[in-house]
C-alpha cells in the first residue's frame, strides 16, 4: 500500500465513522493482526478525532469484553475470521458496552471534512497492560507523549524515506506501534507488516523477500534466528543496517551471538506500556553486551529507593523516568495510578543497577509479574486456572531461564495424593493448551512433592527457580 493508498483508506475510514454517528472523542477499538487495514483504521481514527484502542485477535472473548466495557468503546471493528466475528460482536454488542454498529467501510459513506485537530494534552491513544492482579489497565497516551517519543528513540533510529521497518512486536503493543506506525510514517519510511504467528521462518522469509534495514523484535526472536545460523541454516539479513531488542532483557551472551551472526549492531532497549516505547537505548554505532544503556533524547532517568528518593551511581534500585512521553494515566484505576505516576514521573516496574560511570543495568521485574516475549503474564491467572484441574493439589508458576538466558514460565505443579503422576502432568499440559494463549503457556511443567514456602508460610518462589539460570 503507498502512502496515497493509506490516506484514502483513513479518508474512507473515518467517513465510515461520521456516518455511523460515532461522536469525536470516543474510543473505538480496533481487533486486528498486523495490516495495512488495521493502520489505516488507527489513522481514520484520529482522522474523525477518536481514540485508537488497538487489540490483538489472541485475546479471548471475555477478556475483548471487559476491555470493551472498562474504556467504554463506542464500537469494535473486529478483523478476526468470520465465525469469532459473528461470536464476538453478540459479545460485545451489549449494551452499555457499545452504542454504535461496526464500522462498514464497503458502504457509502459521508466527506469526513479535514483531519480533527487534537489538543496536546488529548488523549490520543490507549493501550492496555496487565496489572500485578492479571487485570488489564488502560494507558492513556497523549499527542504529547506521541511526539516526545517521536523525539525521543526516533532520532536515535533516525529513520529516512529510504528506510524499510520490519518489526515482529505488533500494533497492540507500545513497542510495535512505534516500529511499524510512528517512527516509519513520521519519517515516510516503508513499514513492513507482519500476520500471523513470528517465529524464525516467517522473520527469515519476510527478511529475504522485503529487504528491511532495520530489524525490531523481542530477544527471544533474535535467539531463534541466531539458533537457526548456528545450526547451519543459511540466512540473509545484510540489508538489516540496524537491529532493536525491546520488550523483555536482552542476555549479554545473546547480544553478542546475533552480531556475530548476521553483522549488525543490536540496540538495547527498556520501555513499558506507561511509556509507550523505549526510553533507555544502548548506542546504535558502540552497543555495549548486557547494558540497558542510557536514556534516549528528552528523558530523566534516576534510580530510586522505596521511598523515592534518588540513589548514587553504582546502587540499585527502582528505576524512575521523568519524560513528557509518560502516559496521562490509567483508565479508572486511581491506586494503581497513584503508585505508578508518582514522585514527577513513571515507576515503570523494574529493578536496575546504575554502575558508577552511569550506565544502567536492567536486574529483574519489580513485581510478580512474568515477562515472556515482552508480553506480561500473572503467574495468579495460570495457578488458578491448574488448581482447578483434578489431581492437582498445588501449584506455583515462576520466572527461569532457558539455555539462551531468556526468561521463560515454569509450572511447578502438586499432585494429589491418588493421583498418577502421568495423569496429572497430561492433564497440565492439556489445560495449558486449550486454555491459555501461546504467550501465557509455562514452557514446562514440573512436579513436586510440595511447593517450598518461608519462614511465614508464604511461597517461596525464588527456591523453585533452578540456580544455574536465575544468573
Amino acid at each position: 500500500m503507498t502512502y496515497a493508498e493509506l490516506t484514502s483508506a483513513a479518508r474512507a475510514y473515518a467517513g465510515t465513522l461520521a456516518t455511523a454517528g460515532v461522536r469525536r472523542g470516543s474510543r473505538g477499538l480496533v481487533v486486528s493482526d498486523d495490516t495495512a487495514d488495521a493502520m489505516a483504521a488507527v489513522l481514520g481514527l484520529w482522522w474523525h478525532g477518536c481514540v485508537p484502542v488497538v487489540l490483538s485477535p489472541m485475546l479471548r472473548d471475555p477478556e475483548l469484553a471487559f476491555i470493551a466495557g472498562d474504556c467504554a468503546a463506542e464500537f469494535a471493528d473486529l478483523r478476526v475470521p468470520p465465525e469469532r466475528r459473528r461470536e464476538l460482536s453478540a459479545a460485545l454488542n451489549r449494551p452499555p458496552l457499545l452504542r454504535h454498529e461496526l464500522p462498514d467501510t464497503e458502504r457509502t459513506y459521508a466527506d469526513p471534512g479535514a483531519p480533527a485537530a487534537f489538543d496536546g494534552a488529548a488523549e490520543v491513544l490507549v493501550q492496555y497492560t496487565s496489572g500485578s492482579t492479571g487485570r488489564p489497565r488502560g494507558v492513556r497516551h497523549s499527542l504529547d507523549g506521541l511526539q516526545a517519543v517521536l523525539a525521543g528513540f526516533g532520532s536515535v533510529l533516525a529513520l529516512t524515506r529510504t528506510d524499510t521497518v520490519l518489526s515482529t512486536a505488533k500494533l497492540s503493543f507500545g513497542y510495535g506501534f512505534g516500529n511499524s506506525l510512528l517512527f516509519p510514517l513520521a519519517a515516510g519510511a516503508a513499514s513492513v507488516l507482519l500476520t500471523g504467528p513470528v517465529d524464525a521462518f516467517s522473520v527469515a522469509s519476510a527478511i529475504h523477500r522485503h529487504r528491511p534495514t532495520v530489524l525490531c523484535a523481542v530477544p527471544r526472536v533474535y535467539e531463534s534466528l541466531v539458533a537457526a545460523v548456528e545450526r547451519g541454516v543459511a540466512s540473509d539479513a545484510s540489508s538489516v543496517r540496524l537491529a532493536v531488542a525491546a520488550g523483555e532483557h536482552l542476555p549479554a551472551d545473546l547480544s553478542r551471538r546475533t552480531t556475530e551472526a548476521f553483522g549488525f549492531p543490536v540496540v538495547n532497549g527498556l520501555g513499558a506500556t506507561e511509556l509507550l516505547h523505549i526510553v533507555l537505548a544502548t548506542a546504535p554505532d558502540a552497543p555495549l553486551h548486557g547494558s540497558t544503556g542510557d536514556p534516549v533524547p528528552g528523558v530523566t532517568a534516576t534510580v530510586r529507593d522505596d521511598d523515592g528518593q534518588p540513589l548514587p551511581p553504582g546502587a540499585q534500585g527502582r528505576l524512575h523516568i521523568a519524560s513528557a512521553c509518560a502516559a496521562i494515566g490509567y483508565i479508572d484505576r486511581p491506586d494503581a495510578e497513584a503508585r505508578t505516576f508518582a514522585d514527577g514521573g513513571v515507576y515503570p516496574g523494574d529493578v536496575v543497577h546504575r554502575t558508577p560511570d552511569g550506565d544502567f543495568r536492567h536486574v529483574c521485574r519489580s513485581d510478580d509479574l512474568l515477562n515472556i516475549g515482552g508480553h506480561k503474564v500473572a503467574p495468579a491467572e495460570i495457578e488458578a486456572l491448574l488448581k482447578a484441574v483434578g489431581g492437582i493439589a498445588d501449584c506455583a508458576v515462576v520466572a527461569d531461564r532457558d539455555a539462551a538466558g531468556l526468561q521463560q514460565a515454569v509450572a511447578y505443579v502438586v499432585p494429589a495424593p491418588d493421583a498418577a503422576p502421568d495423569d496429572v502432568r497430561r492433564a497440565a499440559l492439556d489445560v495449558i493448551r486449550d486454555q491459555l494463549p501461546p504467550h501465557r503457556r509455562p514452557s514446562r511443567v514440573e512436579l513436586i512433592e510440595v511447593l517450598p514456602t518461608t519462614s511465614t508460610g508464604k511461597l517461596a518462589r525464588f527456591r523453585l527457580r533452578t540456580p544455574e539460570r536465575a544468573r
